[in-house]
């Protein structure tokens, strides 16, 4: 058995049933873990011992440190007891695509930009490059703290095909690690084609979900309505789950999900359905937003709000900076009682040119991007328990005797210090640190001063 030195872990992440004392005015409370063959054995209020009976957490003094050189001191932002999470779960991404915006750029920054940067390469798209891309995602988001990714994919064209055996591939070397979902993305009009059929067909037998894009440009008539409730009947047939990316626009307020929530009313669906995007729904006014959050969490659909690109890509006028950019309504959802993850979408692509695969730097930025306060449950659980929920994974996240002994351990003591600059961090995976991310691995370069200047202290 090992047991770890005292951590501050939000109270959300530990089992309700296990007496504690209370949790502070920042949600956290002082216990101490011990693990043992991965799992944890004992969690109890934090008690002073001495130091040889406590392991030390292997503090690197830079992201190249060996983690089997020994413990050093803490950082000195974390001279309390440092605070830990449990790993996080990035509930949407495009490892397909990730990296691909220096070769295809959009440097307007528009959707129209974006989705012809994505069509040319597209194109051209390899088996190769996708594995590559998604090998390097991968590691990044596992060394980074990340437990599961789903990952939308491209399915459409000559390069689907080759994408799809590169990601099956990844994801059964990553098993074990890493849990990788993959969602087929493609028309809505390609579900109802003997080619779409067999398609989803492949993709159900492979444990994948089906998707679509649900919004502006909106076909005429009801074709929109038809093809969807033709790609719910599908795949409740196939017993597959769908995600869909749905009214990710600044005009048409939620019409996508006001489509999608009559069709289930009228004709349930026995598959789980998330939305992903939900934007537009935003722009609705306060008593017809609440109203579809109600009808959204008696359909048990979850959604996935997306930021980042959201908040990049929409309610863009050149010229003007944007006072409107609407992202998925998270606090009036919740309040309805919908699951709601916050993901990172598109990393360095075309549609949006940042992005590391942390989901901690997005749980960082939630304050900022939607006034998601991390130290209250509703805004902890969209990176964690609740993104695990949507995602369907056997374990939620809370620390319980006999869960996972799988940590996130910051180099901060308080949600402040997190939020005032990113911290260090040590990985704790089935009770075995994991080495922090490499700046190869990250694609950062070493900056080693200037001609004529010396060198840079790390």
């Amino acid at each position: 058995m090992t047991l770890l030195p005292p951590l501050r872990i939000p109270r959300c992440l530990l089992d309700p049933a296990i007496p504690l004392p209370p949790a502070d005015r920042e949600g956290l409370v002082l216990v101490s873990l011990e693990h043992g063959e991965g799992q944890i054995r004992a969690i109890r209020p934090a008690r002073s011992g001495p130091p040889s009976t406590l392991a030390p957490i292997p503090w690197g003094t830079s992201a190249e440190a060996d983690p089997t050189s020994g413990p050093i001191d803490l950082p000195p932002q974390a001279r309390e007891a440092p605070l830990a999470l449990t790993p996080l779960v990035d509930a949407h991404v495009h490892l397909d695509k990730a990296w691909s915006g220096d070769a295809f750029p959009n440097p307007a920054g528009t959707m129209a930009g974006a989705l012809a940067a994505n069509l040319d390469e597209l194109a051209l798209r390899t088996p190769e490059a996708v594995l590559e891309r998604g090998e390097r995602a991968l590691e990044l988001a596992w060394r980074h703290g990340c437990r599961a990714l789903r990952s939308h994919v491209d399915s459409l064209g000559p390069a689907a095909s080759g994408s799809w055996e590169a990601l099956l591939s990844l994801r059964q070397r990553w098993a074990g690690r890493l849990e990788l979902q993959l969602v087929a993305l493609a028309p809505l009009i390609h579900w109802t084609s003997p080619e779409g059929e067999a398609l989803a067909r492949r993709v159900a037998s492979g444990g994948g979900l089906l998707g679509a894009v649900v919004g502006p440009p909106f076909a005429r008539r009801s074709y929109d309505r038809e093809r969807l409730n033709a790609l719910l009947r599908l795949s409740d047939q196939l017993g597959c789950a769908i995600d869909l990316h749905i009214d990710e626009s600044d005009r048409l307020p939620a019409l996508g999900l006001r489509q999608l929530a009559e069709l289930l009313e009228r004709q349930p669906c026995g598959v789980p359905i998330t939305c992903s995007h939900a934007s537009s729904m935003a722009l609705l006014a306060d008593a017809p937003l609440a109203r579809l959050a109600d009808r959204l969490a008696a359909l048990e659909v979850g959604v996935v709000a997306l930021p980042l690109t959201n908040l990049w890509l929409l309610g863009k006028r050149e010229g003007h900076t944007p006072w409107r950019r609407p992202q998925a309504p998270l606090q009036q959802l919740q309040a309805a009682g919908v699951t709601v993850a916050v993901a990172s979408d598109n990393v360095r692509d075309p549609w949006y040119p940042g992005g590391d695969f942390d989901p901690l730097e997005l749980l960082r930025l939630a304050p900022l991007l939607s006034q998601q306060r991390p130290w209250q449950r509703r805004g902890l659980a969209p990176f964690i328990s609740g993104a695990a929920r949507l995602l369907d994974l056997p374990w939620d996240g809370v620390l319980r005797v006999g869960s996972p002994a799988d940590l996130v351990v910051l180099g901060s003591s308080s949600w402040g210090d997190l939020l005032a600059r990113t911290p260090q961090r040590r990985v704790l995976r089935a009770g075995r640190w994991l080495p922090p991310p490499r700046p190869a691995a990250a694609g950062a370069g070493r900056f080693t001063g200037l001609p004529g200047l010396g060198s840079v202290a790390p």
